[in-house]
Formats: structure tokens, sequence, C-alpha cells
């Protein structure tokens, strides 16, 4: 039975899909949210009272974006290779790093401050032509889904002068965030055993900053009444690329197979915030729809990618560039 997205698809359908995921410790109660520079933990009040974000839009981003990648063989899953992406390579010829796994996609100084120019000459010729006027986003959108297909689900923006002054940019059509309801603080510690000189200094005149000594800490994790992971997916900002059904039945099977990928995957987010899946997922909206089954979306991707593979540029989908230091 092949993949049903036709109440997705049509433009008279819902502008966005919401999908929610309750997830609950795999062992104990506690666990370790994000945590920011100069912040720590990012707890806020809300009518119904205090809350803690557990994982950020951007982290997900690279979280959804990692179940794509094979690192064993430096390389897309079986299931998604011909995706459009680019393919990093040192001078040797080593792989270096991809689109897939930077943090900025195309925007990575792998690609763009490479003194290998040839790629960064190229993009740049073809974008030429939005330098003037208002942005037309259905040709950077076509151009982005020639070279990285994962940029119009994730965003990009293209700050570089030389690339139309700067203004190449496309927000996420696909956002996530993991969310606790009634969280409350978890306060433990432990002490760093120096057992050659518990009090440090004493011969070597140095102390805890250079790691001698005994050197008591504490820590702060967090137990919540609820933990939700939400999923977003722009419809209107999908159909509005006006890349064709095909790559929008593309682009919409991809941000599916990421979410069950992620959600039936390793969730474990750090070392002691380790969840599993309680239930079943949730689509708030539209009303109705039922997430396809991992195996049926693995299943789906390739025939999806190959309705589009004259699009992509690359050898099955994978451009190559040269990063020259």
């Amino acid at each position: 039975m092949s993949l049903d997205l036709s109440a997705l698809l049509d433009d008279s359908k819902p502008a966005r899909l919401l999908i929610e995921a309750s997830l609950i410790p795999v062992q104990g109660k506690r666990f370790q949210p994000t945590g920011f520079p100069d912040l720590g933990a990012a707890v806020f009040d809300t009518k119904d009272g205090t809350r803690l974000i557990v994982e950020s839009h951007q982290s997900m981003a690279n979280r959804l974006e990692a179940v794509c990648w094979d690192h064993a063989n430096r390389s897309l899953v079986s299931e998604l290779q011909g995706l459009s992406h680019v393919l990093v390579n040192d001078s040797d010829g080593n792989y270096l790093t991809s689109t897939i796994t930077e943090a900025h996609r195309l925007n990575s100084p792998y690609i763009l401050e490479s003194k290998d120019r040839r790629f960064f000459e190229q993009f740049r010729k073809e974008t030429e032509v939005l330098e003037k006027g208002r942005l037309d986003r259905a040709k950077l959108a076509a151009i982005l889904f020639k070279y990285d297909v994962g940029s119009l689900l994730h965003g990009i923006f293209l700050a570089k002068k030389e690339l139309v002054g700067g203004r190449l940019r496309i927000e996420r059509a696909l956002s996530a965030f993991i969310e606790a309801e009634g969280a409350r603080v978890a306060a433990s510690g432990g002490v760093k055993n120096d057992h050659v000189d518990p009090k440090g200094g004493d011969k070597t005149e140095k102390g805890a900053k250079e790691g001698f000594g005994n050197v008591p800490f504490q820590r702060d994790e967090y137990t919540a009444d609820r933990i939700v992971a939400y999923f977003n997916l722009d419809l209107v900002e999908v159909r509005g690329f006006g890349l064709g059904k095909d790559a929008e039945a593309l682009l919409i099977a991809l941000a599916l197979y990421k979410i069950r990928a992620f959600i039936e995957g390793n969730l474990r987010l750090r070392t002691a915030c380790d969840f599993e899946v309680d239930g079943e997922l949730r689509v708030r909206r539209p009303a109705g729809f039922a997430v396809p089954s991992f195996a049926g979306l693995r299943k789906e991707m390739p025939r999806l990618i190959a309705k589009c593979a004259r699009a992509f540029a690359g050898e099955r989908g994978a451009t190559t560039v040269t990063y020259k230091a």
C-alpha cells in the first residue's frame, strides 16, 4: 500500500501538521535538561505552573538531521540515498563533514570559506538572478532543493554579502522542541576525589582549577508531571515553495520520516537524560490524520526520492566539494 499524503498536499488543506509525543525517563524520575550559557536550565512560568525547556528548537533540528546520517559509513542512511546534500572532503580527498552534520548546513565555513572557490562561485552565479528586487522564494527554494533538500525543512541563512547581499534565508518548515510541565528541581551533588592529595596544592602549589584535590560540586536535575515532544510542520510554507507535487510529497514524507526515526530511535539526549515514548504519537492537526509507520516511510522514501532525482545536483544527489584552509 503506497503512502497516502493527500490529506496534507491539497492547497485547501490545513496550514499546519501538529504532532505530540509524551516522554518518560527510562529509569527513575529525574532527567537532565539542556543548559544555556550564562543561564543554565531554562525554567519559565505559565498560568498553569512552572515549565522547563528540555530540548530547544535549535538542538532538535540537529537531532532530526542526525537520524538521516550513517556515521559509520559517512553517508546518508540507505533509504535516503539519492537526497541532495553536499559532502566536504579535505585536501587529501578524505571525508571531512557534510550539510547533514553541519549545524548551519550550506552556511558552513568548510563550504563557503574554503580556498577552493569552485562551489562558492557556482552557487553565487546561480543565485545572481535573485539580486534585484524582491527575493523570489520559489527560485531560491529550487536552488536549495537542488543542492541540499534539508535546508528547506530546517531553514537556512546565508549571510555573506557576496551571496545576494546576505539576503538568502528560508525559515524552518519543520520545527520541534521538548518541554516539561510541572517541573521541579531535584538537587544532588558529589565529590571529585583526589586519593593522592585530597587537599590539593600541598606539594604542587596547584589547586582545584588545575584538577588537584577533592572538589565537591552541586548539580540540579529535574522531575516533571509531564514531558512532551512537540513537532510542527508548516504545510503552507512547503506548498509555497512552488516546487510541484512530487517535491512537496518528498518534503512532507521526509519530515514524517525524521519525526518517526527520532521518536523510535535513541532518545538518550544527554548522560542523565534518557527517555522513552509513553503511548502513541498524537496528531493535533489536522484531525483524523494518522502518522504513517516508520517501516512504511522507510519503504516509500526511495520511490519519492527517485521521482525528484532530476532536480538534484551531483552524483546521486551528493555534491562533493573540497575544503582548503
